[in-house]
């Protein structure tokens, strides 16, 4: 995480070099970080993956096949094709080949006793189920690693380049935190790279983060099935049933939050954290299906974050990205801003 923040910092200082009066796109910035670390922890490294073509893969799964159907609210069979599924193949099979092609290459190199690495998929492919002594099938193996790099690198993206675009609307918060960050890093040409042992000191970051969440969750609806019977004003929930559970509504709620739709990190100190409903904020999910890697996702954010507070400074450009409600939130076109070195 560490070495991708600063390969971070030294792209969007070549991009500044090379384009000196043009804004910077910070969901792409944001979106080739976090990519690298997935690969990295995930695969030992990206070299199976184009890069861009996985990323514009992604983008396009999650407008087709990563969307709602009204065949899911309908309850309508798995089995029975979804609309978005047909308009989708092309970017699942890109995705597939891409991640199948790095699994047969770590086969082949177990196969030739060469030298093994110590990452996700290594686990994986020697995992064991404890109740039946099996091991991952080929497509299992395909699917959860599939699964793990596109949830893994495409909602923290998008945390970091919305929570950007706020920091860039309100000076007073963005100099708090990069004071934070450059306590600790340094500043500009002389600032180093956040660590993991980095992170517990720069609480306001991790504040901003989680109000950027609340404002924007990296996902903004979940779908689950009742386990019983309940009631919801006058709807009759039966067992069985599938909720959906609007978290962009929630997290903007009127009679939860104080100013719900404006951006105030200190709704994150821990005194209000400790004295509101645990529900009431939910970026990861809660309960038994919480994100698997939600701690994964909150440290590679503050260290990038910390990492590039600490090198430039951002301010808005005219126009405002609009969030579009994908499986994920988008700003569309983009996060345009206007990014100085310190």
């Amino acid at each position: 995480m560490t070495k991708t923040a600063e390969r971070t910092t030294t792209r969007i200082e070549t991009h500044l070099k090379s384009h000196p009066n043009t804004p910077t796109e910070m969901v792409k910035e944001m979106l080739s970080a976090t990519f690298d670390v997935i690969c990295e922890v995930a695969l030992s490294g990206r070299e199976h993956f184009d890069s861009e073509l996985y990323v514009a893969a992604v983008s396009q799964y999650f407008l087709t096949v990563g969307r709602a159907s009204l065949l899911d609210f309908l309850d309508t069979p798995y089995w029975v094709p979804r609309p978005g599924e047909i308009k989708g193949r092309f970017a699942v099979k890109t995705m597939h080949k891409m991640v199948k092609d790095a699994i047969e290459a770590r086969k082949a190199m177990m196969t030739n006793q060469e030298e093994k690495a110590d990452d996700l998929l290594d686990y994986m492919m020697k995992a064991v189920d404890t109740e039946t002594g099996k091991k991952m099938n080929p497509k299992d193996l395909l699917h959860n690693m599939q699964f793990f790099i596109v949830a893994g690198h495409e909602t923290t993206a998008l945390t970091l380049a919305w929570g950007l675009y706020l920091l860039a609307n309100d000076q007073e918060a963005q100099e708090k935190a990069r004071n934070e960050a450059t306590n600790i890093l340094g500043m500009g040409e002389n600032a180093r790279a956040a660590t993991a042992e980095d992170i517990a000191k720069a609480p306001y970051i991790e504040q901003v983060l989680q109000e950027t969440m609340r404002l924007y969750p990296p996902v903004g609806f979940l779908a689950r099935k009742a386990k019983k019977a309940d009631q919801l004003y006058d709807r009759e929930i039966k067992p069985g049933d599938t909720v959906f559970i609007n978290i962009y509504s929630l997290h903007r709620h009127q009679d939860l939050w104080d100013n719900p739709n404006e951006f105030e990190p200190n709704n994150f100190v821990k005194e209000k954290v400790e004295a509101r409903n645990k529900f009431q904020h939910v970026p990861f999910g809660a309960g038994p299906r919480i994100c698997v890697g939600a701690s994964f996702a909150m440290m590679q954010a503050q260290i990038i974050l910390m990492t590039i507070l600490s090198k430039f400074k951002f301010t808005p450009e005219s126009f405002e990205p609009t969030p579009i409600m994908q499986m994920t939130i988008r700003p569309e076109p983009g996060v345009y801003l206007k990014t100085t070195p310190l």
